[in-house]
């Protein structure tokens, strides 16, 4: 039977265009979201399940963001999670809510699991402007 062990959630803004937060250098993550878990009384088959929204606003056409999730606390640590958004003129319009979900199966036993979430983008000007947030929880056997 599955057994529940811990559920976290970290959210900068909770509304929508309530903040900007711009992405001043292109290619370079910029953290948005970071959980700990915690798997005191663990037993086999460990299974972490993450999912997180972000809003961003965009200088102009054809744009190109990065999602990344990691277990632990910098871009360079084990991926997740990866994946590539590219938007056109609408985005110039409206904000693009970018919404995504990932698993972290047999993930290495620790008494706490980090994950981070981190954006990036191709082009100077991108903010950040709410809602953000990610969430994760974990269970074993």
């Amino acid at each position: 039977m599955t057994k529940f062990l811990d559920a976290r959630s970290s959210q900068n803004a909770a509304l929508f265009n309530s903040i900007s937060i711009p992405i001043p250098v292109i290619f370079t993550p910029q953290l948005f979201g970071q959980i700990g878990l915690i798997t005191a009384g663990v037993g086999t088959n460990l299974r972490v399940s993450l999912k997180g929204t972000i809003t961003v606003q965009l200088p102009r056409a054809l744009f190109i963001v990065r999602i990344t999730v990691v277990r632990g606390t910098i871009a360079t640590d084990p991926i997740v999670y990866s994946g590539n958004h590219t938007y056109g003129l609408n985005g110039l319009l409206n904000p693009e809510v970018i919404v995504f979900s990932s698993t972290d199966y047999n993930p290495p036993l620790m008494p706490q699991l980090t994950y981070s979430a981190f954006i990036s983008t191709n082009l100077l000007g991108t903010t950040r402007v709410g809602p953000e947030s990610f969430d994760g929880f974990v269970v074993s056997d």
